[in-house]
Protein backbone atom coordinates (compact mmCIF):
# COMPACT_ATOMS: atom_id res chain seq x y z
CA UNK A 1 0.00 0.00 0.00
CA UNK A 2 1.13 3.44 -1.00
CA UNK A 3 1.52 6.43 1.08
CA UNK A 4 -1.35 8.09 -0.82
CA UNK A 5 -3.79 5.12 0.24
CA UNK A 6 -2.54 5.24 4.05
CA UNK A 7 -3.57 8.61 4.13
CA UNK A 8 -6.68 8.00 2.79
CA UNK A 9 -7.36 5.22 4.88
CA UNK A 10 -5.96 7.48 7.90
CA UNK A 11 -8.66 10.27 7.28
CA UNK A 12 -11.74 7.58 6.92
CA UNK A 13 -10.71 6.43 10.52
CA UNK A 14 -9.97 9.75 12.11
CA UNK A 15 -13.70 10.98 10.65
CA UNK A 16 -15.32 7.93 11.93
CA UNK A 17 -14.26 8.46 15.37
CA UNK A 18 -14.66 12.06 15.60
CA UNK A 19 -17.70 11.25 14.04
CA UNK A 20 -18.78 8.99 17.34
CA UNK A 21 -17.79 11.76 19.08
CA UNK A 22 -20.07 14.41 17.21
CA UNK A 23 -22.49 12.03 17.78
CA UNK A 24 -22.26 11.59 21.63
CA UNK A 25 -21.71 15.32 21.55
CA UNK A 26 -25.12 15.61 20.01
CA UNK A 27 -26.86 13.05 22.68
CA UNK A 28 -25.32 15.00 25.73
CA UNK A 29 -27.74 18.11 24.39
CA UNK A 30 -30.52 16.50 23.17
CA UNK A 31 -30.55 14.42 26.32
CA UNK A 32 -30.07 17.50 28.94
CA UNK A 33 -32.80 19.39 26.87
CA UNK A 34 -35.24 16.47 27.28
CA UNK A 35 -34.65 16.25 30.83
CA UNK A 36 -35.90 19.70 31.26
CA UNK A 37 -39.34 19.02 30.15
CA UNK A 38 -39.65 15.04 30.20
CA UNK A 39 -39.79 13.26 34.05
CA UNK A 40 -38.93 9.88 31.69
CA UNK A 41 -35.72 7.09 33.81
CA UNK A 42 -34.26 6.35 30.73
CA UNK A 43 -33.54 9.95 29.61
CA UNK A 44 -31.17 9.56 32.76
CA UNK A 45 -29.42 6.44 31.41
CA UNK A 46 -28.78 7.93 27.86
CA UNK A 47 -27.13 11.45 29.05
CA UNK A 48 -25.22 9.64 31.55
CA UNK A 49 -23.65 7.02 28.60
CA UNK A 50 -23.43 10.11 26.09
CA UNK A 51 -21.40 12.25 28.73
CA UNK A 52 -18.89 9.66 29.67
CA UNK A 53 -18.32 8.46 25.90
CA UNK A 54 -17.44 12.44 25.30
CA UNK A 55 -14.76 12.83 27.90
CA UNK A 56 -13.54 8.94 26.98
CA UNK A 57 -13.35 10.55 23.26
CA UNK A 58 -11.68 13.20 24.18
CA UNK A 59 -9.09 11.37 26.44
CA UNK A 60 -8.36 9.43 24.20
CA UNK A 61 -8.12 12.07 21.08
CA UNK A 62 -5.67 14.35 23.58
CA UNK A 63 -3.23 11.12 24.49
CA UNK A 64 -3.16 9.60 20.57
CA UNK A 65 -2.52 13.49 19.65
CA UNK A 66 0.16 13.80 21.54
CA UNK A 67 1.82 11.42 20.21
CA UNK A 68 2.26 13.22 16.85
CA UNK A 69 1.98 16.71 17.44
CA UNK A 70 0.74 19.35 20.08
CA UNK A 71 -2.97 19.03 20.98
CA UNK A 72 -5.09 22.28 18.90
CA UNK A 73 -1.28 23.38 18.58
CA UNK A 74 -0.63 24.43 22.60
CA UNK A 75 2.53 23.33 23.61
CA UNK A 76 1.79 21.33 26.63
CA UNK A 77 4.20 19.76 28.37
CA UNK A 78 4.41 15.72 27.63
CA UNK A 79 3.04 16.09 24.24
CA UNK A 80 4.22 16.06 20.74
CA UNK A 81 6.49 12.91 22.60
CA UNK A 82 7.34 11.84 18.45
CA UNK A 83 9.26 14.79 17.54
CA UNK A 84 10.43 15.93 20.59
CA UNK A 85 12.25 12.19 21.41
CA UNK A 86 13.15 11.31 17.96
CA UNK A 87 16.80 11.06 19.13
CA UNK A 88 16.50 8.40 21.74
CA UNK A 89 13.03 7.01 19.71
CA UNK A 90 16.29 5.75 17.47
CA UNK A 91 18.48 4.77 19.80
CA UNK A 92 16.40 3.23 21.27
CA UNK A 93 14.72 1.40 18.54
CA UNK A 94 18.50 0.41 16.84
CA UNK A 95 19.46 -1.52 20.12
CA UNK A 96 16.25 -3.16 20.18
CA UNK A 97 16.52 -4.60 16.51
CA UNK A 98 20.63 -5.51 17.57
CA UNK A 99 19.65 -7.08 21.05
CA UNK A 100 16.61 -9.14 19.53
CA UNK A 101 16.91 -9.89 15.59
CA UNK A 102 21.04 -9.34 15.83
CA UNK A 103 22.14 -11.52 18.69
CA UNK A 104 24.28 -14.49 18.33
CA UNK A 105 21.39 -16.83 19.10
CA UNK A 106 18.49 -15.36 16.72
CA UNK A 107 20.97 -15.11 13.36
CA UNK A 108 22.85 -18.66 13.98
CA UNK A 109 20.34 -21.00 12.77
CA UNK A 110 19.72 -18.80 9.65
CA UNK A 111 23.59 -18.73 9.06
CA UNK A 112 23.38 -22.30 9.44
CA UNK A 113 21.14 -23.03 6.80
CA UNK A 114 23.41 -21.49 4.58
CA UNK A 115 24.33 -23.52 1.36
CA UNK A 116 25.55 -21.20 -1.49
CA UNK A 117 27.91 -23.74 -3.08
CA UNK A 118 25.24 -25.60 -4.93
CA UNK A 119 23.30 -22.40 -6.08
CA UNK A 120 26.60 -21.26 -7.27
CA UNK A 121 27.74 -24.13 -9.02
CA UNK A 122 24.50 -24.46 -10.52
CA UNK A 123 24.71 -20.87 -11.77
CA UNK A 124 27.99 -21.11 -13.05
CA UNK A 125 27.18 -24.32 -15.00
CA UNK A 126 25.30 -22.27 -17.41
CA UNK A 127 27.28 -21.13 -20.53
CA UNK A 128 25.19 -17.77 -20.87
CA UNK A 129 26.30 -16.89 -16.84
CA UNK A 130 29.53 -17.91 -17.61
CA UNK A 131 29.66 -15.34 -20.62
CA UNK A 132 28.86 -12.85 -18.87
CA UNK A 133 31.13 -13.35 -15.90
CA UNK A 134 34.04 -13.71 -18.10
CA UNK A 135 32.88 -10.75 -19.85
CA UNK A 136 32.32 -8.33 -17.03
CA UNK A 137 36.12 -9.64 -15.69
CA UNK A 138 37.32 -8.81 -19.56
CA UNK A 139 35.83 -4.98 -19.35
CA UNK A 140 37.03 -4.24 -15.51
CA UNK A 141 40.35 -5.45 -16.53
CA UNK A 142 40.46 -3.64 -19.81
CA UNK A 143 39.57 -0.73 -17.75
CA UNK A 144 42.00 -0.88 -15.45
CA UNK A 145 44.51 -1.53 -18.35
CA UNK A 146 43.42 1.30 -20.46
CA UNK A 147 43.97 3.17 -17.17
CA UNK A 148 47.12 2.65 -15.98
CA UNK A 149 50.33 4.86 -16.63
CA UNK A 150 52.64 2.65 -18.91
CA UNK A 151 55.48 4.78 -17.19
CA UNK A 152 54.86 4.48 -13.96
CA UNK A 153 54.44 0.73 -14.65
CA UNK A 154 57.68 0.07 -15.98
CA UNK A 155 59.30 2.23 -13.40
CA UNK A 156 57.32 -0.09 -10.81
CA UNK A 157 58.65 -3.27 -12.47
CA UNK A 158 62.72 -2.09 -12.85
CA UNK A 159 62.30 -0.41 -9.22
CA UNK A 160 61.08 -3.98 -8.19
CA UNK A 161 63.63 -6.27 -10.55
CA UNK A 162 66.35 -3.78 -8.75
CA UNK A 163 65.83 -4.36 -5.43
CA UNK A 164 64.90 -7.97 -6.08
CA UNK A 165 68.55 -8.32 -7.54
CA UNK A 166 70.52 -6.29 -5.24
CA UNK A 167 70.65 -9.06 -2.72
CA UNK A 168 70.77 -11.64 -5.21
CA UNK A 169 74.22 -13.35 -5.35
CA UNK A 170 74.40 -15.29 -8.82
CA UNK A 171 77.45 -17.08 -7.97
CA UNK A 172 75.70 -19.07 -5.17
CA UNK A 173 72.50 -19.73 -6.98
CA UNK A 174 74.28 -21.51 -10.07
CA UNK A 175 76.53 -23.17 -7.49
CA UNK A 176 73.19 -24.51 -5.78
CA UNK A 177 71.80 -25.07 -9.39
CA UNK A 178 74.90 -27.28 -10.36
CA UNK A 179 74.91 -29.18 -6.54
CA UNK A 180 70.97 -29.98 -7.43
CA UNK A 181 72.27 -31.72 -10.95
CA UNK A 182 74.87 -33.40 -9.24
CA UNK A 183 72.95 -34.85 -6.49
CA UNK A 184 69.95 -36.19 -8.69
CA UNK A 185 72.47 -37.67 -10.77
CA UNK A 186 71.72 -35.90 -13.67
CA UNK A 187 74.90 -34.81 -14.96
CA UNK A 188 75.34 -38.35 -15.61
CA UNK A 189 73.08 -38.22 -18.96
CA UNK A 190 75.48 -35.26 -19.94
CA UNK A 191 78.45 -37.37 -19.63
CA UNK A 192 77.07 -40.38 -21.35
CA UNK A 193 75.93 -38.28 -24.26
CA UNK A 194 79.04 -36.53 -24.78
CA UNK A 195 80.64 -39.25 -24.55
CA UNK A 196 79.30 -40.70 -27.57
CA UNK A 197 79.44 -37.57 -29.50
CA UNK A 198 83.13 -37.89 -28.98
CA UNK A 199 83.25 -41.13 -30.33
CA UNK A 200 81.05 -40.81 -33.11
CA UNK A 201 83.63 -37.60 -33.80
CA UNK A 202 86.50 -39.83 -33.94
CA UNK A 203 85.39 -42.55 -35.61
CA UNK A 204 83.98 -40.26 -38.59
CA UNK A 205 87.04 -38.11 -38.34
CA UNK A 206 90.18 -40.66 -38.34
CA UNK A 207 91.34 -38.93 -41.59
CA UNK A 208 91.93 -35.67 -39.83
CA UNK A 209 93.90 -38.17 -37.14
CA UNK A 210 96.44 -39.88 -39.41
CA UNK A 211 97.01 -36.36 -41.18
CA UNK A 212 97.55 -34.92 -37.26
CA UNK A 213 99.78 -37.97 -36.63
CA UNK A 214 101.72 -37.42 -39.95
CA UNK A 215 102.67 -34.00 -39.16
CA UNK A 216 104.04 -34.91 -35.98
CA UNK A 217 105.84 -37.70 -37.22
CA UNK A 218 109.18 -37.81 -38.37
CA UNK A 219 110.27 -38.10 -42.10
CA UNK A 220 112.64 -41.20 -41.96
CA UNK A 221 109.21 -43.14 -40.81
CA UNK A 222 107.14 -44.89 -43.13
CA UNK A 223 103.45 -43.46 -43.98
CA UNK A 224 102.05 -47.26 -43.21
CA UNK A 225 103.24 -46.82 -39.51
CA UNK A 226 102.04 -43.20 -39.33
CA UNK A 227 98.62 -44.92 -40.47
CA UNK A 228 99.24 -47.79 -37.87
CA UNK A 229 99.93 -45.43 -34.96
CA UNK A 230 96.78 -43.29 -35.81
CA UNK A 231 94.40 -46.37 -36.18
CA UNK A 232 95.73 -47.24 -32.83
CA UNK A 233 95.35 -43.72 -31.42
CA UNK A 234 91.57 -43.32 -32.83
CA UNK A 235 90.50 -46.95 -32.03
CA UNK A 236 92.28 -46.55 -28.48
CA UNK A 237 89.85 -43.29 -28.10
CA UNK A 238 86.51 -44.56 -29.30
CA UNK A 239 87.05 -47.17 -27.20
CA UNK A 240 87.83 -45.48 -24.45
CA UNK A 241 84.76 -43.29 -25.28
CA UNK A 242 82.52 -46.29 -25.65
CA UNK A 243 83.52 -47.46 -22.29
CA UNK A 244 83.24 -44.45 -20.60
CA UNK A 245 79.58 -44.21 -22.34
CA UNK A 246 78.25 -47.71 -21.72
CA UNK A 247 79.48 -47.76 -18.07
CA UNK A 248 77.89 -46.24 -15.65
CA UNK A 249 80.16 -46.64 -12.93
CA UNK A 250 83.44 -45.93 -14.63
CA UNK A 251 86.38 -44.28 -13.10
CA UNK A 252 86.27 -41.03 -15.15
CA UNK A 253 82.83 -40.36 -14.41
CA UNK A 254 83.47 -40.11 -10.55
CA UNK A 255 86.31 -38.00 -11.75
CA UNK A 256 84.45 -35.61 -13.25
CA UNK A 257 81.97 -35.97 -11.28
CA UNK A 258 84.41 -34.89 -8.16
CA UNK A 259 86.04 -31.96 -10.14
CA UNK A 260 82.41 -30.27 -10.77
CA UNK A 261 81.94 -30.40 -6.90
CA UNK A 262 85.00 -29.01 -6.10
CA UNK A 263 83.83 -26.28 -9.00
CA UNK A 264 80.58 -25.81 -7.73
CA UNK A 265 82.08 -25.15 -4.13
CA UNK A 266 84.77 -22.79 -5.71
CA UNK A 267 81.66 -20.86 -7.38
CA UNK A 268 79.78 -20.30 -3.77
CA UNK A 269 82.38 -19.92 -1.54
CA UNK A 270 85.21 -18.17 -3.09
CA UNK A 271 85.10 -13.89 -3.18
CA UNK A 272 86.87 -14.03 -6.97
CA UNK A 273 83.16 -15.55 -8.58
CA UNK A 274 80.88 -13.57 -6.98
CA UNK A 275 82.64 -10.17 -7.73
CA UNK A 276 82.78 -11.62 -11.45
CA UNK A 277 79.17 -12.13 -10.94
CA UNK A 278 78.57 -9.05 -9.57
CA UNK A 279 80.39 -7.02 -12.79
CA UNK A 280 78.25 -9.12 -14.93
CA UNK A 281 75.29 -8.47 -13.56
CA UNK A 282 75.60 -4.70 -12.69
CA UNK A 283 76.80 -4.26 -16.75
CA UNK A 284 73.62 -6.13 -17.85
CA UNK A 285 71.00 -3.79 -15.59
CA UNK A 286 72.36 -0.88 -15.58
CA UNK A 287 69.54 1.82 -14.73
CA UNK A 288 69.09 2.92 -18.54
CA UNK A 289 69.26 -1.23 -19.99
CA UNK A 290 66.92 -1.77 -16.48
CA UNK A 291 64.58 0.74 -17.98
CA UNK A 292 64.18 -0.37 -21.64
CA UNK A 293 64.04 -4.30 -20.54
CA UNK A 294 60.71 -2.80 -18.17
CA UNK A 295 59.14 -0.86 -20.96
CA UNK A 296 59.66 -3.72 -23.17
CA UNK A 297 58.20 -6.13 -21.11
CA UNK A 298 55.36 -4.19 -19.54
CA UNK A 299 54.09 -3.50 -23.61
CA UNK A 300 54.63 -7.22 -24.17
CA UNK A 301 52.27 -8.06 -21.59
CA UNK A 302 49.67 -5.39 -21.75
CA UNK A 303 49.17 -5.77 -25.66
CA UNK A 304 49.11 -9.44 -25.23
CA UNK A 305 46.32 -9.33 -22.67
CA UNK A 306 44.52 -6.39 -24.52
CA UNK A 307 44.39 -8.99 -27.71
CA UNK A 308 43.53 -11.71 -25.23
CA UNK A 309 40.63 -9.72 -23.69
CA UNK A 310 39.29 -8.35 -26.45
CA UNK A 311 39.20 -11.31 -28.28
CA UNK A 312 36.43 -13.93 -27.81
CA UNK A 313 37.94 -16.66 -28.82
CA UNK A 314 41.05 -16.08 -27.42
CA UNK A 315 43.37 -18.69 -25.51
CA UNK A 316 42.50 -17.17 -22.58
CA UNK A 317 38.91 -16.92 -22.25
CA UNK A 318 39.30 -20.48 -23.81
CA UNK A 319 40.98 -21.72 -20.81
CA UNK A 320 38.78 -19.38 -18.67
CA UNK A 321 36.02 -20.95 -19.49
CA UNK A 322 37.19 -24.55 -19.55
CA UNK A 323 38.28 -23.84 -15.71
CA UNK A 324 35.08 -22.74 -14.99
CA UNK A 325 33.26 -25.53 -16.42
CA UNK A 326 35.32 -27.66 -14.39
CA UNK A 327 34.82 -25.66 -10.94
CA UNK A 328 31.19 -25.13 -11.64
CA UNK A 329 30.79 -29.35 -11.78
CA UNK A 330 33.37 -29.69 -8.50
CA UNK A 331 30.83 -27.53 -6.67
CA UNK A 332 28.15 -29.79 -7.84
CA UNK A 333 29.61 -32.73 -7.23
CA UNK A 334 32.53 -33.06 -4.36
CA UNK A 335 30.90 -32.76 -1.11
CA UNK A 336 34.22 -31.92 0.85
CA UNK A 337 34.38 -29.07 -1.60
CA UNK A 338 30.91 -28.45 -0.98
CA UNK A 339 31.30 -28.66 2.62
CA UNK A 340 34.48 -26.57 2.98
CA UNK A 341 32.94 -23.56 1.14
CA UNK A 342 29.90 -23.63 2.83
CA UNK A 343 31.90 -23.78 6.13
CA UNK A 344 34.19 -20.72 5.01
CA UNK A 345 30.78 -18.41 4.21
CA UNK A 346 28.68 -19.55 7.53
CA UNK A 347 31.42 -18.45 9.45
CA UNK A 348 32.48 -15.45 7.65
CA UNK A 349 29.38 -14.32 7.20
CA UNK A 350 28.65 -15.03 11.26
CA UNK A 351 31.75 -13.12 12.26
CA UNK A 352 30.52 -10.17 9.87
CA UNK A 353 27.59 -9.73 11.09
CA UNK A 354 28.21 -9.85 14.51
CA UNK A 355 31.46 -7.74 14.10
CA UNK A 356 29.29 -5.05 12.30
CA UNK A 357 25.71 -5.20 14.47
CA UNK A 358 26.61 -1.77 16.16
CA UNK A 359 26.76 -0.46 12.61
CA UNK A 360 22.92 -1.50 12.44
CA UNK A 361 22.39 -0.12 15.18
CA UNK A 362 24.43 3.03 14.56
CA UNK A 363 22.87 3.58 10.91
CA UNK A 364 19.19 3.47 12.27
CA UNK A 365 20.05 5.90 14.97
CA UNK A 366 21.15 8.21 12.67
CA UNK A 367 18.54 7.74 10.20
CA UNK A 368 15.71 8.24 12.55
CA UNK A 369 17.99 11.19 14.12
CA UNK A 370 18.13 12.93 10.83
CA UNK A 371 14.39 12.44 10.13
CA UNK A 372 12.86 15.87 10.03
CA UNK A 373 10.34 15.72 13.58
CA UNK A 374 7.84 16.14 11.69
CA UNK A 375 8.68 14.15 8.99
CA UNK A 376 8.83 11.08 11.45
CA UNK A 377 5.62 12.17 12.78
CA UNK A 378 3.97 11.41 9.75
CA UNK A 379 5.84 8.55 8.82
CA UNK A 380 4.54 6.58 12.00
CA UNK A 381 1.41 8.20 11.98
CA UNK A 382 0.71 6.83 8.92
CA UNK A 383 1.80 3.39 9.43
CA UNK A 384 0.00 3.01 12.92
CA UNK A 385 -2.38 6.05 13.05
CA UNK A 386 -5.80 3.91 11.72
CA UNK A 387 -5.29 1.47 14.65
CA UNK A 388 -4.72 4.41 16.93
CA UNK A 389 -8.58 5.89 15.71
CA UNK A 390 -9.67 2.60 17.08
CA UNK A 391 -8.23 3.13 20.69
CA UNK A 392 -10.11 6.80 20.19
CA UNK A 393 -13.56 4.62 19.60
CA UNK A 394 -12.90 2.33 21.67
CA UNK A 395 -12.31 5.39 24.49
CA UNK A 396 -15.74 6.45 23.51
CA UNK A 397 -17.48 3.56 24.32
CA UNK A 398 -15.80 2.09 26.95
CA UNK A 399 -16.13 5.68 28.66
CA UNK A 400 -19.94 5.48 27.99
CA UNK A 401 -20.32 2.37 29.41
CA UNK A 402 -18.48 3.41 32.40
CA UNK A 403 -20.25 6.34 32.30
CA UNK A 404 -23.99 4.39 32.58
CA UNK A 405 -22.24 1.90 34.95
CA UNK A 406 -21.76 4.82 37.26
CA UNK A 407 -24.74 6.76 36.82
CA UNK A 408 -26.78 3.36 37.49
CA UNK A 409 -25.12 2.83 41.18
CA UNK A 410 -25.56 6.03 41.83
CA UNK A 411 -29.75 6.06 41.30
CA UNK A 412 -30.53 2.99 42.99
CA UNK A 413 -27.87 2.51 45.64
CA UNK A 414 -26.72 5.79 46.78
Amino acid sequence: MNDESKRKQLRKYKAFATGLFVLMAIIFIVTTILQKTHESHWIGYVRAFSEAAMVGALADWFAVTALFRHPLGLPIPHTNLIENSKQKLGDNLGNFVVSNFLSPQTIRPYIQKLKISGFVGEWLGKEKNQEVLIKNLSDIILDILNKLDDSEVSHFISNKVSEMTDNIKLNAILGNGINYLLDKNDHQKIITNLSKQIKDYIIENDEMIQDRVKKGSYSFIPSFVDNKIADKIASGLSDFFKEVEEDPNHEIRDLITKKIYEFSHDLKEDPKWNDEFKTIKNDLLKNDKLAEYSTDIWTSIKKTLMEELQNDDSTLKIYLSKNLNEFSQNLKTDENLQNKIDHWVRVTAYKYILRNTHQASTLISSTVGNWQGKELSQKLELEVGKDLQFIRVNGTLVGGLVGLIIYTISHFFI
